[in-house]
């Protein structure tokens, strides 16, 4: 098996699993809209087996599949997505990914409070 790897393996300054981010400030046009609708990348929301939705990082350049690296964490972690976990089985260089700072457990917290 021919092993791929992520482009990305550390969690970009900006990330909405950071607890400390304001998805308001969020470069590369922030939309709250989208923002709710990625809720369908999260594994409970997800039927096994069928196509995986993964949420991509805000600062991929078009035409990239960068996955969001405090997503891959959570739903890797806390967020049990099985469908991922064998995914990132063909990928190299996930031991080293890397979050920083204390992180949201759920997605539901990565949203902005309404202002």
């Amino acid at each position: 098996m021919e092993k791929k790897e992520l482009n990305r393996t550390k969690q970009c300054a900006k990330c909405p699993w950071k607890v400390s981010t304001d998805p308001y400030e969020i470069p590369n046009n922030y939309d709250v809209e989208k923002h709710e609708k990625l809720e369908c990348t999260i594994a409970k929301n997800q039927q096994f087996g069928g196509t995986l939705k993964a949420m991509a990082c805000h600062e991929s350049k078009d035409g990239e599949e960068d996955y969001c690296i405090g997503w891959l964490h959570n739903q890797l972690g806390e967020g049990n997505n099985v469908g991922l976990r064998i995914k990132m089985l063909y990928y190299s260089n996930v031991r080293e990914i890397q979050v920083f700072g204390k992180q949201h457990k759920k997605f539901r917290d990565t949203l902005p409070k309404r202002k």
